[in-house]
């Protein structure tokens, strides 16, 4: 049994490109930022910030709660799974692309969620509308690991 999954959470990095189909279909995709924070350790040793960029893809009907509520700066839950593709370029230069294919996507903050919720409370986005088709149970709660932020130097498995 094998598993392919990713839990993210991070900063859209620009707004989504929006494209759509012949058939009816259609896909976001947008770059997102995650970060660890910097650190030093018992012996003074600086650990600087690292900053890896993720390109999501988003599919079905997540692209409608995309294209009218994600933005450039949001703070997003992401769920899903890694794929990667390989293209050759115009030079004929294979090319290797990672991506992650989103099955849930959702707001972390809860001001974003608030700030969206009064601008229009009948178009606001509903937590089921963000979630895989065959899946529209939410849980109760959503408890993260802590962030890097809560850790010390204490923490720190080295």
């Amino acid at each position: 049994m094998s598993l392919n999954k990713v839990i993210l959470i991070g900063n859209v990095g620009k707004d989504p490109d929006i494209r759509y189909f012949d058939n009816g279909a259609a896909v976001a995709n947008f770059p997102m930022a995650t970060s660890e924070r910097g650190y030093t350790l018992a012996n003074g040793t600086e650990v600087p910030e690292r900053t890896e960029w993720h390109n999501i893809t988003v599919r079905r009907e997540q692209v409608a709660f995309v294209e009218k509520w994600v933005r450039k700066g949001s703070s997003v839950y992401v769920e899903g799974k890694i794929r990667t593709r390989n293209y050759d370029d115009q030079a004929g230069i294979k090319r290797y692309v990672t991506e992650i294919y989103a099955d849930r996507i959702e707001f972390f903050n809860t001001t974003a969620r608030a700030a969206s919720e009064t601008q229009s409370p009948a178009a606001s986005p509903s937590q089921s509308a963000v979630q895989p088709a065959q899946s529209k149970a939410e849980p109760a709660s959503f408890n993260p690991p802590l962030s890097p932020e809560t850790k010390t130097s204490d923490d720190l498995p080295f």
